[in-house]
């Protein structure tokens, strides 16, 4: 936990910038029939009935110190999709940081290994060596601040039907332009210092 804490405490560096990384399920859903428009007094109205369109999964990578972040889509979240997005990251968000120095939850497929399904060996090393790579605690993903980005995307863009992949992407891709040009960064908090007084019965006590 303390070994987070501490990421999150060092200076935006475009050399080493700090990636919190998190993803997320979601069900595709599309209208059986036209919503109705909201007219005076009567609020929108949806019927009931829905079409189920599949499931998708959204990776979201957030660098919070600036105000950036990025999600990529994918049917599935497999250790080859985790590959992909983690050079998308590498190649094409951060081309020219020395180091990525990566927050995310200690997932099984959250791993170099997963580097090394996805791609040749010396591919995969090129990858892995770019990363700095920092997992929250067993039980402690809050840590993560990706997770908060992962809510505000729920509650801003998805909190809604929509009924297939490409409706899903144009969606997103515009709440991501929306965020990222308005800059909005996470205000971060929690130190060490406060998880040692909120948090002291997670450590090791001494007796004299």
């Amino acid at each position: 936990m303390e070994d987070v804490l501490d990421v999150y405490t060092r200076p935006a560096d475009p050399a080493r910038p700090v990636v919190c990384l998190d993803e997320t399920s979601r069900q595709l859903l599309a209208d059986t029939r036209p919503p109705l428009p909201p007219a005076p007094g009567v609020p929108a109205r949806e019927d009931a009935e829905y079409a189920r369109g599949g499931v998708v999964n959204l990776f979201l990578m957030s660098e919070p110190l600036v105000g950036w972040r990025a999600v990529r889509v994918s049917d599935r979240r497999t250790r080859l999709d985790w590959a992909a997005c983690i050079k998308e990251l590498v190649d094409e968000h951060h081309p020219t940081a020395e180091r990525i120095v990566l927050v995310l939850d200690n997932l099984n497929i959250h791993s170099p290994a997963s580097l090394y399904a996805a791609f040749p060996p010396a591919e995969a090393k090129r990858l892995a060596d770019r990363l700095e790579i920092h997992y929250t605690p067993r039980h402690g993903s809050w840590l993560n601040m990706a997770e908060i980005e992962l809510s505000i995307l729920q509650r801003q863009c998805l909190d809604r039907r929509l009924g297939d992949r490409a409706r899903l992407e144009h969606e997103v891709a515009a709440w991501v332009a929306e965020r990222n040009g308005a800059g909005h960064r996470i205000d971060w908090r929690f130190t060490t210092a406060d998880a040692r007084i909120k948090l002291k019965h997670l450590y090791p006590t001494f007796h004299d």
